[in-house]
């Protein structure tokens, strides 16, 4: 064990000390980039304006007018400001202000007032923040989403526009790509550095005179969709909101390479191909995606907007080995499970302590579930969220199967980073007649109590019976009071499912919304329900409840367990 720990802390010092390097080679170019910001080429015009293939309400647009600006759950009144004077209330808000996505109500609303108010907000901005480059608004990430508004709503912004704001709005599209191609190469990394090279292909395209722009993003862009894109179409991070969110940039930019009379790297289209059954992978019944590493709730208008780009109408990918997931599905009820490692320290950020974790919905409801994160940045829940106990998976004496960099105090370097983690899952998975079944084992208890956990997963070919079994078995390593351990199964159930303890204690009685009926029991050991809390709603946290296995190492050290549907009742 000593051995492990001199390691760990080899890891951890490596990933501080790259972040400081990266910080003290930023900040010794400072003067640099703010005096060569200042004088980066223009574009002459701008030839073509990408779709934005975003859901919007004309209704923000009257909001906007009137001095209301609500982003992230929190609203603020400027009272005649401008809203980049004016104190944010969180720094979700301020860089969603900054990012300028909204600005597609405007254009929704189609008023000369909302083409008026769009160019003065465009010009507060350019006018109270463009040369603070020490600012959040020029993060890469907020730099580029900032970039790729703009030229998506160019049209709304321009039109109308007098000479000199048409030139100040160029002067500002050339610092962004000046800006973010210093990003590029001073070593930006992580989700970032993809975003900011959609954001400079597409500027490459959509501007005239700028052909050497166009093959640098081109070519960054075919370097990191190959680096982040796995072969399932998943993404490096194994987050599934990242697939909605990047295909929401990808699609775009596929149809500016088309309206240029150019052919779009190969890897774009290849990505996006992928992307999309991996995307459907992670659905529920109700349409809903799985709430694993990161995945807040289901934007459903935005998600039917990405999927009706799905040339293939491609059914779901079931077997997603790159990005450690596994979905079983049969006569309407479907398994979605996490079988994989954490992602990289750099894309971590948000991943959770999920390893062998599953959700479980039966027609159009879900029955089984993580907790998920709010649909708004609370930072107690969401670092609760990320822990092992709030996904439906075995938990040994309540300690995560990852190790967070806010729990060894490095938060302010690492920003949420997970530090140590299972090694990668091999799976097995087979098929037959039967039905469906997949085994898989994780290490992440092997430090901590020289044990490994294994799950095997078996869902019938009709679908009314889901068998697990959790066992947790000794990897060799010798931990003093290892063996006495406690630990939990449990089963996180969505707010919809109304539950009652049965057969004295040894089973639950479980109801859907539309009246089908589940029971589960587990080797007939006791089984409790506790208090949970659903986070993956929008309309907010909810109270639910959790069916908790408890027992101890030494004593059971393997549980069979089943969801069972009952048949219907005849009266």
């Amino acid at each position: 064990m000593a051995s492990s720990n001199v390691a760990e802390r080899i890891r951890l010092v490596r990933l501080v000390a790259g972040r400081g390097l990266n910080w003290a080679w930023r900040g010794a170019g400072k003067p640099l980039r703010a005096v060569s910001s200042f004088r980066a080429p223009a574009p002459e015009r701008l030839l073509i304006a990408p779709q934005d293939i975003r859901t919007t309400d004309p209704t923000i647009a009257a909001d906007i007018y009137s001095g209301y600006f609500g982003f992230a759950g929190k609203a603020v009144n400027t009272h005649g400001q401008s809203p980049f004077e004016v104190e944010a209330p969180s720094a979700i808000w301020e860089i969603t202000l900054a990012g300028f996505s909204w600005l597609r109500h405007l254009r929704a609303a189609d008023t000369a007032l909302a083409r008026a108010n769009a160019r003065a907000l465009v010009g507060d901005w350019i006018t109270t923040r463009s040369k603070d480059l020490d600012g959040i608004d020029w993060e890469a990430g907020v730099a580029a989403r900032r970039l790729l508004s703009w030229l998506s709503q160019s049209p709304l912004i321009l039109e109308g526009a007098d000479r000199v704001f048409y030139r100040r709005f160029m002067r500002s599209i050339g610092m962004h790509a000046a800006h973010l191609q210093r990003c590029l190469s001073e070593g930006l990394e992580g989700e970032a550095r993809l975003v900011s090279a959609i954001a400079l292909a597409e500027l490459g395209l959509c501007a005239e005179g700028m052909p050497k722009l166009m093959r640098r993003g081109t070519k960054v862009l075919t370097e990191e969709l190959t680096h982040q894109i796995l072969p399932d179409g998943g993404h490096l991070g194994r987050n599934p909101q990242m697939l909605v969110d990047l295909l929401l940039d990808l699609l775009p930019l596929r149809q500016a390479y088309a309206a240029r009379g150019l052919s779009a790297p190969q890897q774009l289209l290849n990505s996006i191909d992928r992307m999309m059954p991996m995307l459907r992978l992670f659905r529920h019944g109700d349409g809903a995606l799985a709430l694993f590493n990161g995945m807040g709730p289901t934007a459903p208008h935005t998600l039917a907007t990405v999927l009706a780009y799905d040339d293939a109408r491609a059914v779901p990918l079931a077997n997603a080995p790159s990005s450690g997931y596994q979905r079983m599905e049969a006569a309407g009820t479907i398994v979605i499970a996490d079988f994989g490692a954490p992602p990289p320290p750099r894309f971590s950020c948000d991943a959770h302590a999920s390893a062998l974790a599953f959700e479980m919905s039966s027609g159009q409801h879900r029955l089984v579930v993580n907790c998920g994160i709010p649909a708004y940045p609370r930072p107690a829940l969401r670092e609760a969220s990320r822990l092992t106990a709030a996904h439906s998976v075995l938990v040994i004496g309540d300690v995560s199967s990852c190790r967070f960099a806010s729990q060894a105090g490095l938060d302010r370097w690492l920003h949420g980073q997970i530090l140590a983690g299972p090694s990668p899952i091999v799976v097995r998975r087979t098929e037959d007649a039967s039905g469906v079944e997949i085994e898989a084992a994780h290490n992440g208890y092997e430090r901590r109590f020289g044990v490994l956990h294994e799950r095997r997963l078996t869902l019938s070919a009709g679908g009314n019976r889901l068998e697990g079994e959790d066992r947790l078995r000794s990897s060799g390593r010798r931990v003093p009071g290892a063996i006495n351990a406690d630990y939990s199964l449990r089963f996180h159930l969505h707010p919809g499912v109304r539950t009652e303890l049965v057969e004295e204690g040894r089973a639950v009685y479980l109801v859907l919304p539309d009246e089908q009926e589940w029971i589960f029991r587990a080797s007939g050991l006791p089984v409790a329900l506790e208090e949970s809390i659903f986070l993956g709603g929008q309309e907010g946290p909810r109270n639910t409840d959790q069916i908790v296995v408890a027992a101890r190492v030494r004593e059971c050290p393997s549980v069979v367990w089943t969801f069972q549907r009952l048949e219907p009742r005849r009266d």
